[in-house]
């Protein structure tokens, strides 16, 4: 095994103490929220005993103290059983499965936007430093920071759906038009399949989704983008290349831009991370079937096998992300190690 391997698997079995942290952690909060949620899912329901209300506390460990709750919900997990969802009367595993692709689509797409925005906009800020294209690019880049996500959505809504009607206001894909479910992405599943008009659907759904909740990365990209490039384009290497009449184009991509997104990768990685495990609210004000609003549904019905499966989840993505980063690391400055 190389060394690199090595520090692979170590860091793999130093994740494991993390999140079963994070298991308990998550376990232990959902029960100090105040509000049953046996009462909360029969009160809805209406004209039910006391009898069975207490049959249901018993069938979800409710009446056993918190020690054996934990006890016997780690157990289940060590076997791979999620548990079983209070308010969808479904098992964890299933819900989380079915959910899980529309908040992977919605992130990566987000992701893309923000790169293909933030990146260029970064290195053209850069080489021409104080200028007009830089004062407007950080001017820019400052208002997707500021802007609250949940603000920009609304905003996304009332001008180009309902005033435009360029994009929906909610949901995936137009109801009958779904393509053959391969990947579960319904952009990618319309490409491979050939469905051209599922595919623009499915586009038309996502985009401003996605700009919402891509448009702080962009901002951030944007930003670390022209400050590590500022120091790139005033190292020796770079001003050597340029004396021995290297064409511009290849000095910024190929000598400055590699070393300058090693802290590009850093923020990427952790806000890859925050668009996965952060993009409730997006998700909510969109209709968006995703993981997110799963969560938020889940939370205010008190259902604690689904939010604490979905905190490991969005723990479980952050270590992942975390290590991905690292590795690319060593990609990009070889003399780096993990």
């Amino acid at each position: 095994m190389t060394r690199t391997q090595v520090q692979i698997i170590e860091r793999i079995l130093a994740a494991i103490p993390i999140m079963l942290g994070v298991v308990i952690f998550a376990f232990l909060f959902m029960r100090m929220i105040p509000g049953d949620p046996v009462d909360i899912m029969m009160g809805e329901a209406g004209g039910v005993t006391l009898e069975e209300m207490d049959f249901l506390r018993a069938q979800f460990d409710l009446d056993k103290s918190l020690p054996v709750q934990l006890v016997r919900y780690l157990g289940r997990l060590a076997h791979g059983d999620m548990g079983y969802s209070i308010q969808r009367a479904r098992p964890v595993k299933e819900v989380i499965l079915e959910a899980i692709p529309a908040t992977i689509e919605l992130a990566l797409f987000s992701l893309i936007l923000a790169l293909i925005v933030g990146i260029p906009l970064g290195i053209a800020s850069a080489r021409r430093q104080n200028s007009l294209v830089d004062r407007f690019g950080m001017t820019a880049s400052f208002l997707g920071i500021s802007m609250p996500a949940f603000w920009l959505g609304i905003i996304g809504i009332i001008v180009f759906s309902l005033r435009l009607g360029w994009f929906p206001t909610s949901g995936r894909i137009t109801y009958g038009m779904e393509p053959a479910t391969i990947t579960g992405l319904m952009t990618l599943d319309a490409f491979i399949t050939g469905d051209t008009q599922a595919f623009r659907d499915a586009l038309r759904h996502l985009i401003l989704p996605a700009g919402t909740l891509g448009a702080g990365v962009a901002a951030v990209v944007a930003r670390v983008t022209r400050s590590s490039m500022l120091e790139a384009l005033k190292t020796d290497y770079v001003l050597f290349a340029k004396a021995k009449g290297v064409p511009e184009v290849s000095v910024v991509i190929r000598h400055a831009l590699r070393n300058a997104l090693i802290p590009t990768v850093t923020v990427v990685g952790l806000q890859m991370g925050t668009l996965l495990g952060g993009n409730m609210i997006v998700e909510t004000i969109f209709g968006w079937p995703g993981l997110g609003r799963i969560v938020v549904d889940a939370i205010f019905s008190r259902d604690y096998p689904l939010v604490q499966a979905a905190v490991m989840v969005y723990a479980l993505t952050f270590v992942v992300i975390n290590l991905a980063t690292d590795i690319l690391y060593t990609y990009l400055n070889p003399k780096m190690t993990l």
